[in-house]
């Protein structure tokens, strides 16, 4: 694939997005674990970087976010983990760390170990697993965890990515709006948007997550 086209067309939508790209390389693909899925490695990267750690202007910069506060320490009245990951086009995109954490943050080998605060959906690392610590019971969505991070999600947009999207949740199609997924423990969440499309990768989580 010539990834030039596709640099300047990811600097554009980020742009339009309010979020200016950075483009690394850096794919921590985890080795496979039992059965052939591959495991996840807090503070790798899976993915090519598009996006900037950190929430948007958009986003949270301390305020409530759709009820979502950003607290000065998380919360675990209610603690589990979920997992994202984006294709666009066939290439698989990173999920940024530092998503709903405030900065300035604090980075150590590639894990967010803190900043001026926590939401209670956040990122540490690119890995694509979200962090979901609330002082409560709720049921968070997709749609809250994209507006923490301050990107749009709709059907035909993805954080500025745009085309046709099918969205899968371990592994089967889904066809409840986007933004009203609901984020539970150890749901692989995997958005595909354009062609050529891309077959979801299945992960296991890390001891303790």
């Amino acid at each position: 694939m010539n990834f030039q086209p596709f640099v300047a067309a990811a600097f554009a939508i980020a742009i339009a997005a309010g979020a200016p790209p950075v483009f690394a390389h850096g794919d921590d693909r985890p080795a496979a674990a039992a059965g052939g899925a591959e495991l996840l490695i807090q503070g790798g990267q899976l993915g090519k970087s598009v996006f900037p750690d950190g929430n948007t202007a958009h986003g949270g910069q301390g305020q409530p976010v759709d009820g979502i506060e950003g607290s000065s320490q998380e919360m675990l009245k209610t603690h589990f983990h979920a997992h994202l990951a984006i294709y666009y086009k066939g290439e698989q995109i990173a999920v940024p760390r530092g998503i709903g954490i405030i900065a300035p943050l604090r980075i150590d080998r590639g894990f967010v170990s803190g900043g001026k605060g926590f939401y209670w959906l956040h990122t540490h690392d690119a890995s694509g697993i979200l962090h979901v610590e609330s002082p409560n019971d709720r049921v968070y969505t997709l749609g809250n965890f994209f507006d923490v991070w301050g990107q749009p999600l709709a059907a035909d947009n993805v954080a500025g990515l745009r085309g046709a999207l099918r969205v899968y949740v371990n592994g089967k199609v889904q066809f409840t709006p986007v933004r009203d997924l609901p984020l539970k423990p150890h749901d692989q969440i995997a958005l595909v948007i354009g062609q050529p499309s891309a077959s979801p990768v299945t992960y296991t989580f890390p001891d303790g997550l």
